[in-house]
């Protein structure tokens, strides 16, 4: 790992190779999208929800054969492969997790998709791309990990084409909302605080990105996490020998810090964004 990157993101990459935590977002979270979800009605799959999410966020962009896009924290590529496979595009997927990244090459070619995808192991923070070299970046709920975001944000407008799409989604604190409000869960993930949506409008202005839209659902974020929470409790006699008590043990009670603080309104999530100048 870039010696130059967080302290943070270095905890990230260890957290995600770990063989807990790769069980866990595989068998729990759905293995093809570990992100929050888009949920239509009560007691739905998570696997299900997720990936609406994907699609609509997919529904925003334009994109064909000749384009390319670039998934910053690209977990196990679920999102990589279905915008290769829905539009015919070349997909950069750039992961810290060298485990996830395994496993996401895996899929790829299992689904016939390696030809289009490229999975790099890397941190968004030195994104290893020349300038305006994508149509789009994309990205779901990872620059959190990162407590240097402003700078995530001028690397995306750095390798974006003019005219390029910037879509992301992330669980950030409520505008409103101080830190220490938040302290169970950012203890839970190694920061001192979340980005917000007034963060991410001011960041994305000040690298020279203009707001298309943003789309508030922070609704979701609590009902994602709690089907996450049902779903661990009932598989846990399951999980047997694959991932340890004594991290469903920390599991459950971090998914409880996240639906209190998304219930109490603490919590913002939804789908944002902008676009370079053409």
């Amino acid at each position: 790992m870039g010696t130059n990157y967080s302290e943070a993101v270095n905890i990230a990459r260890d957290y995600y190779n770990s063989e807990d935590a790769d069980n866990f977002y595989a068998l729990i979270w759905g293995g093809e999208d570990i992100h929050i979800g888009l949920y239509e009605t009560p007691g739905e799959p998570v696997v299900e929800a997720s990936r609406r999410t994907v699609e609509r966020m997919a529904e925003r962009l334009e994109l064909g054969p000749g384009h390319r896009v670039l998934d910053i924290g690209s977990g196990y590529g679920g999102a990589a492969r279905y915008l290769a496979s829905r539009f015919g595009c070349r997909v950069t997927a750039l992961n810290l997790s060298e485990k996830e990244n395994e496993r996401a090459r895996k899929l790829n070619a299992e689904q016939g998709m390696a030809d289009k995808i490229e999975v790099i192991d890397g941190s968004f923070e030195e994104i290893p791309s020349a300038e305006n070299s994508f149509d789009v970046v994309w990205s779901q709920d990872a620059i959190l990990h990162s407590p240097r975001r402003q700078q995530v944000v001028g690397e995306v407008a750095r390798v974006l084409k003019p005219g390029g799409d910037f879509l992301f989604t992330d669980p950030m604190q409520a505008d409103e909302c101080q830190p220490e409000l938040l302290q169970p869960v950012l203890d839970r993930i190694h920061l001192e605080s979340l980005g917000s949506f007034a963060f991410y409008r001011k960041a994305a202005s000040e690298a020279g990105l203009r707001e298309v839209a943003i789309e508030d659902l922070s609704h979701q974020l609590p009902r994602h996490y709690s089907s996450v929470r049902s779903n661990l409790e009932s598989e846990r006699e399951a999980l047997s020998g694959k991932v340890s008590e004594e991290y469903i043990d920390r599991m459950l009670v971090g998914l409880g810090h996240w639906v209190e603080a998304g219930e109490a309104g603490r919590l913002s999530w939804g789908i944002m964004h902008f676009r370079t100048a053409q």
